[in-house]
């Protein structure tokens, strides 16, 4: 045996002493000698004992389990807020997150975990999920299929797993008000998609991918979800020396056809979504930006029939703004949904930090707001706990600090509106085309001849200031 493979089979080992040691230690519910207990999913009694539902106690509440901005029913500009933001969990980052890293082991021992991937241990990880949700006032989820149900050693087992799951998913939905905001198919990590999935240059990987997507849809569809969305996880090249770039984004465009197709079929009404990324784990994705996917779909002809999922923290890896994609999503009208995270300017990958810069997620609400809403999709906190966080509270201290920022900044946003200033500095920084010959232009007409004419009869042209740092004064006095 291999030195590197004696370390991961001994941090296996260790992790799987150590999560059944926890549990049996810190088992809250009254489930007795099952505690740990791979082979059950019996838990009786609650998974967040000691936790209340969250409730809003307005900003001078000292209290971390509580919302200090976030007030679900209140009315901000004509809608309630929870209609505005619409939030969601990720399963795959609050209930399967493990605090590893290239770098580590896992660190995440939740008293629940048995350290099994077992059918009964999905299913007691989803009943620990939904009992979150509704402790912390969120009705809706997002999910891979991987993520919720394991493999089985055939296609046809690992979709009756995942079936299993389904129904245990379907009968906890139908006791809450709770339901999928969307869900996607995990065409990344296992070995078969290491040269991609859609784009694999194996003819038998690309229709591998094509019947998992098949059944992820369907399932989608069958638990109410609003959108399903695509993440091309290793959808590009390493290297264009082996790679025939125009053939792989070609065979993606059929790929992305045929899911319309099936979804059509169905019957499913959702929205599809694709998710931009630029790199990683990929040297280079095919839907790098959103501008990138735009011109993608513009080519192919699939401009109707998706929109985009804008996550921030892959807007700053590709060297953007999370308010410039979401404004290139939105004038271009495709901004179906938003991954509320961000990452660490002083580290370079995708870290899936909660969200929690005011000034960031007012700029995010001020896109959002134009956009008048994002529904039918919403906010997703594809975002996890850090590696050194590993208490249960965090879970729900995380997504509380996320929601009141998002909360805060369609406060903030309000109150930008309502003042009227910057709108007003925009205005009047292109009021010149608010001219009979400004409105020639604008509308097509303004040819060459007529306008070197008006140059000869204007003579040199005069520049106004910008005002930027006026701009920036007026949005800083709302945060």
């Amino acid at each position: 045996m291999k030195g590197g493979e004696l370390l991961v089979l001994l941090l296996a080992s260790s992790l799987c002493l150590s999560a059944a040691v926890a549990a049996q230690e810190t088992c809250p519910a009254d489930i007795g000698a099952k505690c740990g207990d791979a082979a059950s999913d019996d838990w009786e009694g609650e998974f967040f004992p000691g936790i209340a539902k969250i409730n809003y106690e307005g900003p001078t509440s000292k209290k971390p389990l509580s919302y200090k901005w976030y007030n679900a029913e209140e009315v901000i500009l004509g809608k309630k807020m929870k209609d505005w933001l619409r939030f969601s969990v990720a399963f795959w980052h609050t209930f399967r997150g493990t605090g590893g890293d290239p770098f580590g082991a896992p660190t995440k021992n939740w008293p629940w975990e048995d350290g099994t991937n077992s059918l009964a241990m999905a299913k007691r990880r989803m009943k620990a999920h939904f009992e979150f949700m509704e402790k912390l006032g969120v009705e809706r989820w997002c999910f891979h299929d991987r993520d919720i149900a394991p493999d089985g050693k055939t296609l046809a087992e690992t979709n009756a797993n995942l079936d299993e799951i389904v129904e245990l998913a379907k009968q906890l939905q139908s006791e809450t008000n709770i339901k999928p905001l969307w869900g996607t198919a995990q065409l990344f990590m296992h070995p078969r998609y290491m040269h991609g999935a859609a784009t694999s240059p194996e003819v038998k990987v690309y229709a591998y991918a094509a019947a998992q997507v098949k059944k992820a849809l369907e399932v989608t569809h069958y638990l109410g979800g609003e959108n399903y969305v695509f993440w091309g996880g290793r959808e590009g090249y390493q290297t264009l020396l082996n790679t025939d770039m125009k053939r792989e984004l070609e065979h993606l465009a059929n790929f992305l056809q045929a899911a319309v197709n099936h979804k059509k079929k169905i019957g499913f009404n959702g929205t599809l979504l694709i998710e931009p990324k630029p790199q990683e784990p990929t040297k280079h994705q095919y839907d790098w930006d959103v501008a990138t996917t735009f011109s993608f779909l513009q080519k192919f002809g699939l401009t109707g029939e998706f929109k985009i999922n804008v996550e921030c923290n892959h807007a700053t890896l590709s060297g953007h703004s999370c308010h410039h994609e979401l404004e290139t999503a939105r004038i271009n009208d495709i901004l179906g949904n938003i991954d509320a995270n961000t990452g660490d300017p002083q580290v370079g990958w995708d870290t899936d930090e909660f969200l929690t810069d005011i000034s960031e997620a007012t700029l995010i609400m001020s896109s959002v707001v134009k956009n008048d809403g994002l529904a039918p999709g919403g906010f997703n906190f594809d975002a996890k706990l850090r590696r050194e966080s590993t208490d249960v509270e965090d879970l729900f201290i995380a997504h509380i600090s996320g929601m009141d920022t998002m909360a805060r900044g369609l406060r903030n946003v309000a109150k930008l509106i309502e003042d009227g200033s910057l709108d007003e500095l925009v205005r009047k920084r292109y009021q010149s085309f608010d001219t009979e010959i400004g409105a020639m232009i604008e509308t097509g007409k303004g040819d060459f001849e007529t306008l070197e004419k008006k140059v000869l009869e204007w003579g040199e042209p005069t520049v106004p200031s910008g005002k930027q740092e006026l701009a920036e004064m007026l949005f800083q006095s709302a945060l």
